[in-house]
């Protein structure tokens, strides 16, 4: 008689290893799902003005408005007239390279849709049309030799997200020169709208 009892015993003891298998396994599964993909749980990114290839130091901003005609000029100006924003986030950085310290303008411009965003755009890198009036330009900003960021030496990148059109100017301090330099830096600034949003 004590060879069933045996076999009982060992299937007993197989079956209470599978279920405590399968309970290790579950849990495994259920804290990689709670761990890995918890959408209700944002991780903290580091600011935009670190993250790329130059960084970007805040010296003015940001300064928020829902009048984009008031703060800008020239057909720019009469372009909000006729197609009000949404609003207006401007912002002044420095950055420094190899020895030159440029100063740079970002406007982060909230339109109404996408096609009005991209007409912005497209009317504001056309020379000779205005744009929104930067902090040096409206006199918000202000410092011992203060370059003028929408003078025509100044470099103009831009770009539009969705219903968000990006305008960066830029210039450099002490008059500096380097034409490449200060376009790739007015580009690599087209992400600091990013700390724009509100």
């Amino acid at each position: 008689m004590p060879g069933p009892p045996a076999r009982d015993t060992r299937s007993l003891l197989l079956r209470g290893a599978g279920l405590v298998a399968i309970a290790v396994v579950s849990g495994l599964i259920w804290f990689l799902i709670r761990h890995d993909s918890a959408p209700d749980e944002p991780v903290a990114q580091p600011p935009a003005q670190n993250t790329g290839q130059f960084k970007f130091t805040l010296v003015a901003g940001p300064v928020k408005t829902t009048d984009c005609a008031d703060k800008s000029y020239g057909q720019t100006q009469r372009f909000f007239q006729d197609s009000p924003c949404r609003s207006l986030v401007r912002a002044l950085y420095t950055t420094e390279s190899g020895g030159a310290k440029a100063l740079v303008s970002v406007a982060l411009v909230g339109m109404p849709d996408s096609t009005q965003a991209k007409a912005l755009k497209a009317l504001t890198e056309k020379d000779g049309t205005g744009n929104v009036t930067d902090l040096v330009k409206d006199k918000t900003f202000a410092g011992t030799g203060t370059p003028s960021v929408s003078g025509k030496d100044a470099a103009y990148s831009s770009k539009v997200d969705g219903t968000n059109t990006t305008i960066v100017l830029a210039d450099f301090y002490a008059k500096h020169k380097d034409k490449d330099l200060i376009e790739r830096i007015a580009d690599d600034a087209l992400r600091l709208s990013a700390d724009l949003h509100s």
